[in-house]
């Protein structure tokens, strides 16, 4: 195991994926960017809804700009499926715009992790529902 190794480590079986979605889900929730890109390889490839990153520096910069915009962010993941290296989950965030407009955020994401437990692959379907502050399941 490398100094850089994330546990727990691939292959998964369901309590260390259920650890992994967990740590995950608590990093995007500190909202730091640099936590968050620390989870994945230096060369990372992602696709987020239509943009396309790779590495770090990338992704460290996309979630600094996220953030700017969807302000108050809140996140929950779910488990669906794991196999091996790989890990999919369900989830759902809440935020609001500058002009105080709530959203939720639904969607699915396939992980893919090297030896040492940093993704390596991260593919992430998303769709915003509009929603008024009363209607908030995450707070």
């Amino acid at each position: 195991m490398s100094a850089s190794a994330r546990p727990p480590l691939p292959p998964f079986t369901e309590e260390t994926a259920r650890a992994k979605v967990q740590a995950a889900e608590d990093a995007w929730n500190s909202r730091d960017p640099e936590r968050v890109a620390l989870a994945y390889t230096e060369d990372s490839v992602w696709r987020n809804r239509d943009r396309f990153l790779t590495g770090r520096a990338e992704i460290r910069a996309f979630l600094a700009d996220k953030w700017e915009r969807e302000l108050d962010y809140r996140l929950r993941k779910e488990l669906w499926a794991y196999t091996g290296n790989r890990i999919s989950v369900r989830f759902e965030y809440e935020w609001h715009d500058a002009a105080g407009q709530w959203w939720r955020s639904h969607g699915n994401e396939q992980w893919e992790f090297d030896p040492d437990g940093l993704m390596r692959r991260r593919e992430a379907s998303i769709n915003d529902v509009p929603i008024t502050a009363a209607e908030r399941r995450l707070v």
